[in-house]
């Protein structure tokens, strides 16, 4: 499959709203449902570089979002529909000096599929934590 990754579009919004919105009631089970709102995707990514991930027909696959200042992958977040298509690979890929940069991120530890996910593209256990959604690992990518 071929993905393209770029800014975000004006048009995009509502979509990566849903996107953000779909996926965390689908995989935080263990949160309410309820605490998620449509309005979060704007309010979380304030201040962030995001990057799109579109199909080659175009579809918004999905985005990461990144506090530059830190290095730190604040989200990645993929649609149901386009996960294990190497849409958040290549996400990861298209960050500034892949593989060469130091990257760091807190993945829930229940959301086992997520820390899999990292784990596999390099990314080492370096911390833990506890957030209102439960507790985390700290996760950093060191540079090869």
């Amino acid at each position: 499959m071929t993905w393209t990754i770029r800014p975000p579009r004006a048009e995009d919004q509502e979509m990566l709203a849903e996107i953000y919105l779909s996926v965390r009631r689908e995989t935080f089970v263990w949160v309410d449902p309820g605490k998620f709102y449509r309005e979060d995707f704007a309010v979380h990514t304030n201040g962030e570089t995001v990057f799109v991930c579109a199909h080659e027909r175009g579809s918004v696959a999905g985005f990461l979002s990144l506090w530059p200042e830190d290095d730190f992958i604040h989200m990645l977040y993929i649609s149901p529909e386009f996960q294990g298509q190497g849409a958040g690979t290549a996400l990861l890929y298209a960050l500034p000096e892949w593989p060469q940069h130091r990257y760091r991120l807190k993945c829930l530890v229940k959301n086992r599929r997520a820390k899999a996910f990292y784990l596999s593209h390099g990314f080492q256990v370096t911390g833990n934590g506890a957030s209102p959604e439960g507790d985390y690992e700290e996760l950093s990518f060191f540079p090869v």
